[in-house]
């Protein structure tokens, strides 16, 4: 790295005496940034900074800088992202005040973030390295350092821990509280060694600090050597210091009443069915016998009476779910699982047997006996709420994607579940290989029976048994007609609501031949279509005759940026700010040369130190073949006044003279002047005048090349040398614009105009339509090509999904998030599904005697927009006809006809026995 000359430093290696240049500090940074990059491994410190001074410091060097946010518009909307550094001021000392929290005690650089800065993009992290630079050169702060730390076991994802884990310590001694802020991968020793510094205990005094969840006794916190993670301690929770030995009192020093429990003797947290329990002093068992794996001791705010014997268990099901910040995303789908009748009935039994700790592919078992510990709680009989503590430590451990205080989503954490469940609970220890067979024009049933064979010689659990269908998927190549046929086993489907499967495409439609006025025209085409379903689309749309074709391109500019000449690229290269027009052109006359025209227009520069004049584009530019006899600039002329036609302008008979000399005659009338562009068909007889060569105006044309950099002017006479495509420019003066109106080639719409305004109710759809969107025929994504083994090449191929095989529990995924550029958005769009005798017998290919009838039991529902929002849950007991709402903690019953809204997002369907 080259240090910048000595005479910018001092020599003590301090303060700079004078600012560095800003591209020296630039490239200083850049450097330091890219060689912390390449070393990135778990404890490397980084820094946090308020992404507002940090963008002022980017534009000060002349770093391009991302979108600001709406809050700083003001401050920095005067900066552009290419702002010259020449003309931004130095920023001043580096300023975090915007986000730490106020009364953050900054003596002990105890100092707290403002909760969610990453969902407004608040800061930004950079690594020890640039801020001791950044410092060194500005000053101010306060400092924030976090640590670069690892999270998963067979998925590893490193991130810096931007939010330390904030517990809240009671002394019990005066019962005041004051808060302690770790690292969650410190150990129970750094908790004590901060917790027994800040009330200045020595060490060898007796003391102890108690896990104090809900405010109540968990567990002594003195296994040194684990962390505060794997504790499960939660944000934000309380924890309980205690010198000289716990009190063995009814009251805790803090005068809280304490339940005489007794302390459950050292057992796993992953035991199954069966083990002894101690709760509320009794010693009891679920009326199973099971086996136990030694682990840690498990959390008392879990335990459940499990004295109640099975009997008694269909008055269970009844526990809320605590949110332990931001987690109703996982209550929702814990609490449809937990109520879906065939994993009530297994986990409910001792199921060691089956546990695969193994299976490569799984979690050890570990996440299969955390969700029965977890059901078997919720299924007590007396339960109210239960705090999923070690059910979200072991999710986080093995799913680090869901780790954290953020939102998430619960198909997703559904999708992870099922398929983590199965891996633990394969019965398969040993997996054979199969080579997969073609399709080679056998029956389906025989391939259909093959393939699922194969799969379950593969994969055997309770999951497979009870959740897995079937569907067939036919692949045909668009080039050579290669069909590939398969059939692959699901978990649930995603079901696309019909506005997400289509999108409306505005496209401008112009004459080629000047024989109408430029019209717009909206159709609707597949989201992953292609240029050819568009462009019929459009022929359907304007009627297009069947000696004429359509040319298609996008304007970006008031230039053609592109032709879309490929029929088979996808519409998702078009995005929804872009300006799509077309060309009416004469079959006849499709290998003719091209000509495209540019329109200029001369006008005063809006620089203060020029006064003068200069050309800019404006308009569409318009597109023609010329004829066969095309030779020279005159053709070319001729073109020009054929395709402008339609934009003549009509003038009362006071004006008809004064046109005369400019070879326009009007309508003789003495109706008031419109100013309007005039028909064709209006008046025979002048346009027979107006289309005489004698009467044709001369235009102002300019031979220019591909990019327009160069231009040449076109004589009548003079002969062109063309090609496939002869650009032109129009430049128009105040006598083409009097004749002329140009509104017409102005303000295309764009392809999609974004309307922000206040959601309405839209019309419902049915169930059955999101199901048939999703097993229509639709081509692959350009992400998602196929490989045809024909072609030997990667092709656009198209895609039939038909269901196949039905399982006992089907699940739907109402698809209601959709993406685009620059727009995230959530559909709230009301579908109508049928609570009972769901029939979907017309949608299965095959015939294996199964019913094909279904009930609701459960649903997943979320509130609110993408990103936020709420998920409840909806779910019937097994053995009672009534609805109950599950609102994380709160659980209230609902009646059968609230339960259709549009906030639907999981449907959970089980089969109708025959």
């Amino acid at each position: 790295m080259t240090v910048p000359a000595s005479g910018f430093m001092m020599e003590n290696g301090g303060s700079s005496c004078l600012p560095l240049p800003p591209d020296v500090e630039n490239r200083i940074v850049t450097d330091l940034g890219k060689e912390s990059e390449s070393n990135l491994q778990e404890g490397n410190l980084y820094y946090v900074v308020s992404n507002r001074w940090f963008r002022r410091w980017q534009l000060y060097v002349g770093q391009p800088t991302e979108e600001f946010s709406s809050k700083d518009h003001s401050s920095d909307s005067q900066h552009c992202n290419m702002v010259p550094s020449n003309v931004v001021e130095r920023p001043g000392p580096i300023d975090n005040s915007d986000i730490v929290v106020n009364g953050s005690d900054s003596e002990n650089n105890d100092l707290e973030l403002k909760r969610f800065l990453e969902e407004r993009r608040d800061y930004v992290l950079v690594p020890s390295a640039v801020w001791e630079k950044l410092y060194d050169w500005y000053k101010g702060g306060p400092p924030l350092p976090r640590k670069l730390i690892s999270q998963g076991v067979t998925q590893k994802n490193f991130f810096v821990e931007v939010y330390l884990l904030c517990l809240k310590l009671i002394d019990s001694r005066d019962g005041s509280e004051c808060i302690i802020r770790l690292s969650k991968k410190a150990t129970v020793f750094d908790l004590r060694e901060k917790v027994f510094a800040l009330k200045g205990i020595k060490q060898e005094k007796q003391a102890c600090i108690w896990d104090y969840f809900n405010q109540h006794k968990q567990s002594v916190l003195d296994a040194t050597s684990q962390t505060l993670e794997e504790l499960n301690l939660q944000m934000d929770q309380h924890i309980l210091l205690e010198v000289d030995g716990p009190t063995q009192t009814g009251m805790d020093a803090t005068r809280n009443e304490l339940a005489l429990v007794a302390l459950e003797p050292s057992r796993s947290s992953l035991s199954i069915a069966g083990g002894p329990v101690m709760s509320n002093g009794h010693s009891s068992s679920y009326g199973y016998q099971g086996s136990s794996l030694s682990s840690s001791v498990s959390d008392m705010d879990e335990r459940s009476d499990l004295s109640n014997t099975a009997k008694k268990r269909e008055k269970g099901g009844l526990a809320g779910l605590q949110n332990l910040g931001n987690t109703c995303f996982m209550n929702s789908a814990l609490q449809c699982l937990v109520h879906t009748p065939p994993l009530v009935e297994y986990f409910l039994q001792d199921y060691s047997e089956e546990i695969n700790a193994d299976n490569p592919l799984g979690m050890h078992g570990e996440l299969a006996i955390a969700f029965g510990d977890l059901l078997r709680k919720l299924w007590s009989l007396g339960q109210t709420t239960i705090a999923p503590r070690a059910f979200k430590g072991k999710l986080a451990r093995f799913a680090p994607q869901f780790s954290g205080y953020n939102q998430h989503d619960s198909q997703e954490l559904l999708a992870f579940l099922l398929d983590g469940l199965h891996e633990d609970l394969n019965r398969v220890k040993r997996k054979p290989y199969f080579e997969t067979k073609d399709y080679d024009g056998r029956p389906d049933a025989e391939v259909a029976d093959e393939c699922w064979r194969y799969h379950r010689a593969r994969n055997d659990s309770l999951i497979v048994d009870v959740c897995q269908g079937q569907y067939k998927s036919t692949l045909v190549c668009p080039v050579c007609g290669k069909i590939s046929i398969t059939f692959d086993p699901f978990m649930y489907l995603s079901l696309p609501l019909p506005s997400t499967v289509t999108r409306s495409v505005t496209v401008t439609v112009f004459y080629g031949d000047g024989s109408g006025l430029p019209m717009p025209y909206t159709v609707t085409v597949q989201r992953h279509g292609c240029i050819k379903d568009l462009t019929l689309a459009l022929t359907i749309a304007c009627c297009l005759k069947n000696d004429e074709n359509l040319l298609l391109a996008e304007v970006y500019d008031h230039r053609i940026y592109k032709y879309f000449d490929n029929p088979l690229e996808s519409v998702t290269s078009i995005k929804d700010e872009e300006y799509l027009v077309a060309y009416r052109l004469p079959k006849r006359e499709s290998g003719r040369p091209k000509l495209e025209i540019i329109h200029r227009s001369l006008e005063r520069c809006s620089t203060d130190r020029l006064k003068g004049m200069e050309r800019k584009l404006f308009g569409t530019p318009l597109v023609t073949y010329l004829g066969e006899e095309f030779r020279s600039g005159a053709d070319i002329n001729a073109a020009v006044s054929k395709i402008l036609v339609p934009l003549k302008r009509t003038y009362s008979s006071t004006k008809a003279h004064s046109s005369k000399e400019n070879g326009f005659v009007s309508e003789m009338n003495d109706e008031p002047a419109n100013c309007s562009p005039r028909s064709v068909s209006q008046s025979i007889d002048i346009e027979e005048e107006e289309t005489s060569s004698e009467n044709e105006p001369s235009f102002q044309l300019l031979l220019t090349d591909d990019r327009g950099l160069s231009c040449k002017p076109i004589d009548k006479d003079s002969a062109i040398k063309y090609g496939p495509l002869i650009k032109v420019f129009l430049d128009w003066t105040d006598r083409e614009h009097e004749l002329y109106d140009v509104s017409y080639i102005k303000d295309l719409p764009p392809v999609h105009q974004t309307r922000f305004m206040k959601k309405t109710r839209q019309e419902a759809i049915s169930l059955f339509s999101c199901l048939e969107a999703f097993l229509t025929e639709e081509p692959l994504g350009p992400d998602d090509m196929w490989y045809c083994p024909r072609c030997k090449e990667h092709r656009q191929a198209t895609k039939k999904l038909d269901l196949w095989k039905l399982p006992e529990i089907i699940v739907f995924h109402l698809k209601r998030f959709s993406y685009s550029r620059y727009l995230k958005n959530k559909l709230d769009t009301f579908v109508d599904f049928p609570i009972h005798n769901l029939d979907l017998s017309k949608y299965v290919k095959s015939n294996d005697g199964k019913s094909y009838l279904y009930n609701l039991y459960a649903i997943s529902n979320h509130y609110g927009g993408l990103g936020g929002g709420h998920y409840t849950a909806y779910a019937k007991l097994i053995d009672e006809k009534r609805w109950y709402h599950f609102d994380d903690s709160h659980v209230s019953p609902v009646g059968e006809e609230e339960i259709k809204t549009s906030a639907a997002y999981l449907l959970f369907y089980q089969r109708v026995e025959n």
